[in-house]
């Protein structure tokens, strides 16, 4: 009679190439707002070179055999590396036990999730951000606070084009909003000068994704948890902006590996998994991030 080796921890470790990665990857863009809205670009493991534009290439009329003038467009480069980043689940030994040949799809969606709230954290607000200074949506120099204008002013549409009104007259443009859910009621009360409802119909159309549609002054618009940094007065609750001034990308592989004897941090407090009888699966991937003008963004904050 066969007999079936067992399962041990080793059989859970080793690297996903590219090609195997891709479903991992979709399962994290899935629940990144960010990545969602942002342009995507191939990035390699020494990370590559962004040419962007710093001035405009000018044109002018001139008569028939006269001469025509030279004009010079500004061009940089800016560099995009990748960056490391992991998630550790820890989950009972005996759920483990249980599913062994699955353990990995087991703990799929809680990786994903993980590693999407910490990449949109750290590229909204700077949040644990490895990308360096002025690499955050939240570093723009333009606020506006949601609430501010009376109802019989305009009220929250008001607000809302204000933010517009910051970006065109900084020659700006605005081609989408990232909101929090936290902001969907105050949008679905707003009213006009009459007291009608300024939205019609609700902002967002569908319900069950982690990362919602919808549309904002016209434009797409996309309702996720984490854009948020707080409830309070002065808490950033969306952004709206230029979102072809920024770019990411993944290096394509990942690694994991799994553990039944490390110490690790549960809800703030050491824990060791040999004593709780616990095991972690950790994994890293690798990402990048730039983002070109900071300044093609406002934040909306709470009043």
């Amino acid at each position: 009679m066969a007999v079936t080796k067992a399962v041990t921890t080793t059989d859970f470790s080793g690297f996903l190439k590219p090609e195997m990665a891709e479903a991992y990857f979709e399962d994290i863009k899935r629940v990144s707002a960010v990545q969602q809205m942002v342009r995507q670009v191939p990035l390699g493991a020494s990370g590559i070179e962004v040419p962007v534009v710093t001035s405009k290439a000018t044109a002018k009329w001139v008569a028939e055999s006269a001469k025509k003038e030279s004009t010079s467009a500004g061009l940089g480069l800016k560099t995009m590396k990748p960056m490391k980043i992991a998630a550790i689940v820890p989950v009972s030994a005996e759920v483990v036990r249980s599913n062994p040949g699955n353990f990995m799809s087991l703990v799929r969606d809680q990786v994903a999730e993980a590693i999407a709230e910490a990449f949109d954290a750290a590229v909204l607000h700077g949040t644990n951000s490895p990308f360096g200074a002025n690499q955050a949506l939240t570093n723009t120099g333009k606020t506006v606070a949601l609430g501010t204008t009376a109802e019989n002013k305009g009220g929250m549409f008001s607000d809302l084009n204000s933010g517009l009104d910051l970006l065109v007259k900084d020659d700006k443009e605005l081609t989408g909003f990232l909101f929090d859910p936290y902001a969907e009621p105050k949008l679905n009360t707003s009213v006009d000068t009459t007291g009608r409802p300024l939205f019609i119909s609700a902002p967002t159309q569908d319900t069950a994704s982690p990362v919602r549609s919808g549309s904002v002054l016209s434009r797409p618009a996309l309702f996720a948890k984490g854009v948020r940094n707080g409830v309070g007065v002065g808490n950033v609750v969306g952004f709206g902006g230029d979102f072809s001034k920024a770019i990411w990308g993944t290096v394509g592989g990942i690694s994991y590996d799994v553990s039944t004897e490390a110490t690790v941090t549960i809800n703030g407090q050491l824990t060791s998994l040999w004593e709780n009888n616990l095991v972690a699966l950790r994994v890293e991937a690798e990402y990048g991030w730039l983002l070109h003008d900071k300044d093609a963004f406002v934040k909306y904050t709470i009043k």
